[in-house]
């Protein structure tokens, strides 16, 4: 018997897909026991865009709201999305940031670390893992799925392969765009499994259409755990409907063994919790073909149509979703996760109203100097010295050229830190971080929040 395992990924991914990432912890722990109790391998709870978004937007602090979560579920394994040497941020930290940031995740919490790189660099993966295996979490190692001239099932299987001499004990296929074939997933779980023996876990977002097919697939070629979300915040840009994907293997060889009677309620609750989040509810009921077209993950598109019609330019959409790909492509086919995807959407913005790179993101000008890590294929040098003329490539992994961190922002932000997190919190996103410590101290972040009116407008992308 082969049964097959659900994560669900209502209290992480689902939210950042649907709701900006804005829902409260109050709300997630309306619910929290009741996920307890019914008997899911996992939850994804925390990692992604739920770290910055916590103090930016909610004034709530991350690492209460772990342990919070981990109180309130003490029988399920929870786990978190880390982006590699970038942790929960957009750039890269110090090596001994990234050793204290995981001890303090799994102290606060975390079973079990997905860890990720926007490159598939695996030399920016390497700290992570080795400290999560130190600190006695489960080491899930990531590829980030996409589809290139370069990305094929033997480049995936090797790297899944890597991984595993890397100390995975179990690997992750990242489809954060939606993009997998029914039966390119078959044929890549099967190589995965052959070539590395380990438990293999399917991540797939809605987006096509395609991801409930992709998922029979998966299983039928042995892949053990199931990215899903509630039926209350799935489909769309998030992930599959775990009640759906039970249902379908009810009675079979891959039944999941778990109790649909015990989600219902959950689900009916969930659905009036999400009706409190109207005001950032970017959901299209519809499916989205273009997205295999573009490879563009979550709510990108609804970034550019913002960005847009601010410029009053609307009209050039189709000519921003053109340049995306012919950009991807001048960066070595970059799979489009954070931070890449924002590297090359805000690149091919600005190709378009400004002309083809006569003005280069900070961003741009960083990837093109290899400080985010190797691209998979060679960059296109002719636009590489229109971005950043001669200036030398980084070679090595980039955080080796890094000095540590923490004394430094220790000295910078001490008379606010309470305890280690605080530091964390400060080092991963300064601007927010000193404010938010600050009210932290003058007992001010709890404050109440108004989800219709504390901010107007819709929110659009929220990065993976």
């Amino acid at each position: 018997m082969h049964q097959v395992k659900i994560c669900d990924t209502t209290f992480r991914d689902a939210h950042q897909s649907l709701l900006a990432t804005r829902m409260k912890t109050e709300d997630i722990l309306a619910v929290a026991p009741a996920m307890d109790e019914v008997g899911f391998y996992s939850m994804e709870v925390w990692g992604g865009a739920t770290y910055d978004s916590c103090m930016r937007f909610l004034h709530e602090d991350p690492w209460e709201r772990l342990r919070a979560i981990r109180k309130a579920m003490p029988k399920t394994k929870l786990q978190m999305l880390l982006r590699g040497q970038n942790l929960v941020g957009y750039r890269h930290y110090a090596d001994d940031v990234v050793d204290e940031f995981v001890k303090r995740a799994v102290s606060n919490g975390i079973d079990i670390i997905r860890i990720f790189d926007a490159l598939n660099d695996l030399r920016n993966l390497e700290r992570a893992m080795t400290a999560t295996k130190r600190e006695g979490a489960h080491v899930q190692g990531c590829i980030s799925y996409t589809n290139s001239p370069v990305h094929n099932i033997a480049h995936f299987a090797d790297a899944a392969a890597r991984l595993r001499d890397m100390g995975a004990d179990s690997i992750c296929i990242k489809d954060m765009a939606g993009i997998i074939y029914p039966y390119g997933a078959f044929d890549l779980v099967k190589a995965i499994k052959e070539k590395t023996g380990l438990p293999v876990q399917m991540h797939c977002h809605y987006t096509s259409g395609m991801a409930s097919m992709a998922y029979l697939k998966a299983v039928e070629a042995g892949a053990d755990i199931l990215d899903c979300a509630n039926s209350a915040l799935a489909l769309s840009s998030s992930q599959p409907c775990e009640e759906t994907m039970i249902a379908s293997f009810s009675g079979t060889t891959y039944d999941t063994g778990i109790d649909l009677a015990k989600i219902a309620p959950i689900a009916d609750e969930l659905r009036a919790i999400r009706k409190k989040y109207a005001a950032f509810d970017n959901a299209d009921p519809r499916v989205d073909p273009n997205v295999l077209r573009y490879q563009i993950p979550g709510g990108m598109i609804s970034n550019f149509i913002s960005q847009l019609e601010q410029g009053n330019a609307i009209d050039r959409l189709t000519e921003v979703l053109d340049e995306v790909p012919r950009v991807r492509e001048d960066m070595g086919f970059p799979p489009l996760v954070t931070p890449s995807s924002q590297i090359v959407g805000s690149q091919a913005l600005l190709n378009v109203l400004q002309g083809r790179y006569k003005m280069a993101t900070k961003e741009t000008q960083n990837y093109f100097k290899g400080e985010y890590g190797a691209p998979p294929a060679p960059i296109n040098q002719e636009v590489k010295r229109m971005v950043v003329g001669d200036a030398e490539t980084i070679t090595c992994r980039p955080a080796d050229l890094m000095p540590p961190m923490l004394e430094e922002a220790r000295k910078e932000i001490g008379a606010w830190i309470e305890s280690p997190e605080d530091l964390l919190l400060y080092i991963m996103f300064p601007s927010v971080g000193k404010p938010f410590l600050e009210n932290k101290m003058a007992g001010k972040t709890r404050v109440e929040f108004n989800m219709v009116g504390g901010e107007t407008g819709k929110v659009n992308y929220c990065p993976i």
